[in-house]
């Protein structure tokens, strides 16, 4: 069993997913319980303090969950969080299920902890509640570093018993618990300046409209944290195309893929998600090597249907300074311009776009630190280890 403060290290250096990476990969934690009462509590009714009320049935009433008392209310990512869960009776159940605890990004939904234990420490498995009587289960989690939420439930092989109330689940049988954390961080937004005159794309970043454009520094992915390395992005637009352009500090600047839609997201790589028409579904994705590889993709949905065949029509120059691909000397970094035309891109609301459009849209950088550990930045911190995750792009605000 691992400390919470162990936890919070661990998900904190997971390998941030991109394109085709899993973004459940790396481990998966389970929640320290507190020592298995000698015998469960079986009270005659829930507790008047419950943090959070449900109500909702499972198999057709015959169970009941009455809700949740979290305490502390509100915790420090990494804190243990106590968790008191009430479930009545109502009428006899069959035996064999087990009780699972999910907890599971606010914004995202990606699973965060995984909690799944016994319920009341194995001396009250569902099926030996007594009828009308209310049952506890008591056990912690570690608080994440983001807005969470508890999804519960039980479960025998690949079947959850089913909850009745549509409105309490999300399709999937796992009742909607107790929220962790608050709300989710507010989205940051960058306004995107008209350019005058066209940048030349030849990665040198010495244009006027590169000048006039706000620059934003990149921050840990996952946790907001002022990264290692600095990473500094600006867009800007015309009629035609977007321009962005990433500054990066690097004293190891390499890549072995050479390829165009190589696997260029395990290593070193700068990339824009665009979601043009801030729909939370369609989106593409573009990304740039230090060698100057491009990977493009179009989503149709988030992480499906991934189509390598559609072609941005982007140009993209990259300026190393230093040496590439040689670990002994120290270099200063790399610069890239890109250049993406509008009429490319997936659901585009107006070509050119209209003063005030709303984009939704994130920046990220992988960094492999010394070639071995890996640093995700971002423009909107994710909170999660997943680069597709979608509620937490922030928004490109045409000027």
């Amino acid at each position: 069993m691992r400390s919470a403060s162990r936890l919070l290290t661990l998900l904190t250096l997971t390998l941030l997913a991109t394109a085709c990476r899993d973004e459940q990969a790396g481990p998966k934690p389970r929640a320290k319980a507190l020592p298995p009462p000698a015998q469960a509590r079986v009270l005659d009714a829930a507790p008047v303090d419950l943090t959070y009320r449900g109500g909702a049935t499972f198999g057709g009433g015959a169970v009941r969950y009455l809700g949740t008392r979290v305490s502390p209310p509100v915790a420090a990512p990494g804190q243990p969080v106590k968790l008191e869960h009430y479930f009545q009776a109502v009428r006899e159940v069959p035996r064999g299920w087990q009780f699972f605890v999910h907890v599971v990004d606010a914004a995202s939904g990606q699973m965060m902890v995984n909690a799944d234990h016994d319920f009341a420490g194995g001396s009250a498995p569902l099926g030996t509640w007594p009828v009308g009587k209310v049952v506890e289960d008591v056990h912690t989690v570690p608080m994440p570093p983001s807005p969470a939420r508890v999804l519960l439930g039980f479960w025998k092989g690949d079947e959850r018993l089913a909850v009745d109330e549509p409105q309490a689940h999300g399709g999937d049988n796992r009742m909607m618990g107790p929220q962790l954390g608050g709300g989710p961080p507010s989205l940051p937004e960058y306004t995107a300046r008209r350019a005058a005159k066209a940048p030349v794309i030849d990665g040198e970043l010495d244009d006027a409209v590169w000048k006039d454009a706000a620059p934003v520094v990149l921050r840990g992915s996952f946790d907001g944290r002022e990264p290692s390395l600095r990473t500094e992005a600006r867009l800007a637009y015309d009629d035609q195309h977007l321009y962005v352009a990433f500054d990066v500090e690097d004293p190891d600047v390499w890549g072995t893929l050479r390829e165009r839609d190589a696997r260029i997201y395990e290593q070193e790589v700068v990339e824009i998600f665009l979601d043009a028409n801030a729909d939370g579904r369609t989106y593409n994705e573009l990304q740039v090597s230090p060698h100057n590889v491009n990977f493009d993709a179009y989503f149709p949905a988030r992480r499906q249907g991934m189509d390598l065949s559609w072609d941005s029509g982007m140009k993209t120059a990259v300026k190393v300074r230093g040496t590439l691909d040689n670990p002994e000397d120290r270099d200063e970094g790399w610069r890239v311009e890109i250049r993406i035309p509008f009429e490319r891109l997936a659901e585009v609301p107006s070509r050119p776009p209209k003063k005030g459009e709303r984009w939704r849209f994130n920046l990220y950088r992988l960094e492999h630190v010394g070639r071995q550990q890996v640093e995700g930045q971002s423009f909107s911190p994710l909170f999660v280890g997943d680069f597709h995750a979608l509620p937490r792009f922030g928004w490109l605000v045409f000027e």
